[in-house]
Formats: C-alpha cells, structure tokens, sequence
C-alpha cells in the first residue's frame, strides 16, 4: 500500500505504511509512531514501550532478540496485521495529548479493509488510537458496504501508560491470540460502532 507524500514539517508525525499480508485476521492499531519510532523507522521503537515484550509473551517467541524483519514476519505468520490510525499530524514530542487536532489527517481504512477482507477483528493500542479511529476514520467507513468486524480497546504499551504494570497489560491482550488464525470468528455480526474495552 503506498501512501502519498506529505509536506515536510519540524512537529510533522507520520505513520509507516503497514504491515499485513492477505493471511491477516487480526489489525492492532497505535494512533502515529512517537519520536523514537520516527527517528529508527519502526513500530514501537522506544525500549520502554511494552509492545514487543507483550506479542514475545502472547506468540511464545523471542522477539526482542530478533532483528526488525523478523518480528515484522512473525506477527504476520500469527496472521496479526500492524498499523496506525492516523496517517499524519502536527505533535511536538511524543505525547498524543499534544497532537493538534486541526492537523489530523486519518489513514483511508476502506481502502485497507478492501485489500485485507480476511480481518474481523481490531484492536486499538490504547484509548488515543480508539478516540481518533472513531472520530476520524469510522465515518467514512459506515458509508462503504464493507463486512462488520469487532472493536476492542487494549491498554496502551506506552511507558507514559504506567497505570497497569506489565503483567495486567499482558492479562488484557491476551485477548489477541482469540483471534489467531483457526480460532472461531465470533460475533462476526458486530456493528462497526460497537467497540469494548479490556480491562
């Protein structure tokens, strides 16, 4: 999937292309890549962020010795998909309480969703990738005859996330392997508005 140039900016945050394959049954979204991931041009860079020693734990695999290809590929062979919500904004720092809300620009999801009919099932990285998703990405989607597929909320990886330590994080997202390849699709019948949230 190409994504299209964008002006260049001092507080410019803009997501990677994703990571998905037609094997893809499950699509975990962050809202836009924080400094440390823009700086080495990947997904969740920052060494504190939990992300890859949870999907370690979930997959049983030793990601965080793997170089970056690797892990890309062993998400995909759990048929997990990787994105962001939003495609670019301005946001000094990493915080995405300081995005700047007349700079958001959303990633085209029915676009994606055409290209990967195979995923049923979503889950945002935190409260941030929910709210934008709902506000800037879900409109466009109920106007596309598109299957319905589940929303679920995750607590984020994110050290700025320090609410829950590691151990109620990995409790939380174990929800994911539910959804690995061979699970049974439930509640396929979902409306696009109904998102929970794991606790």
């Amino acid at each position: 999937m190409v994504l299209p140039v964008l002006p260049v900016h001092a507080d410019l945050a803009r997501c990677f292309a994703p990571i998905a394959n037609s094997a893809a049954r499950v699509l975990i979204l962050g809202s836009v890549p924080g400094v440390a991931s823009l700086k080495a041009g990947r997904y969740y860079a920052h060494p504190r962020n939990q992300f890859w020693p949870i999907m370690a734990a979930l997959l049983d695999a030793d990601l965080p010795a793997m170089d970056y290809p690797q892990r890309c590929q062993t998400l995909l062979d759990a048929g997990i998909a990787l994105w962001d919500v939003l495609r670019s904004c301005r946001r000094p720092g990493s915080l995405d309480a300081d995005i700047a809300p007349d700079s958001i620009i959303a990633n085209d999801f029915g676009e994606f969703f055409r290209h990967q009919p195979g995923i049923d099932r979503v889950y945002f990285n935190g409260a941030a990738a929910q709210q934008h998703f709902m506000r800037h990405a879900l409109p466009q989607l109920r106007t596309l005859d598109l299957p319905a597929r589940q929303y679920l909320r995750l607590p984020s990886t994110s050290p700025a996330h320090a609410a829950l330590d590691f151990q109620a994080k990995l409790r939380a997202w174990r929800v994911v392997l539910d959804s690995a390849p061979g699970q049974t699709r439930a509640n396929s019948s979902r409306r696009e508005a109904n998102i929970e949230v794991a606790r």
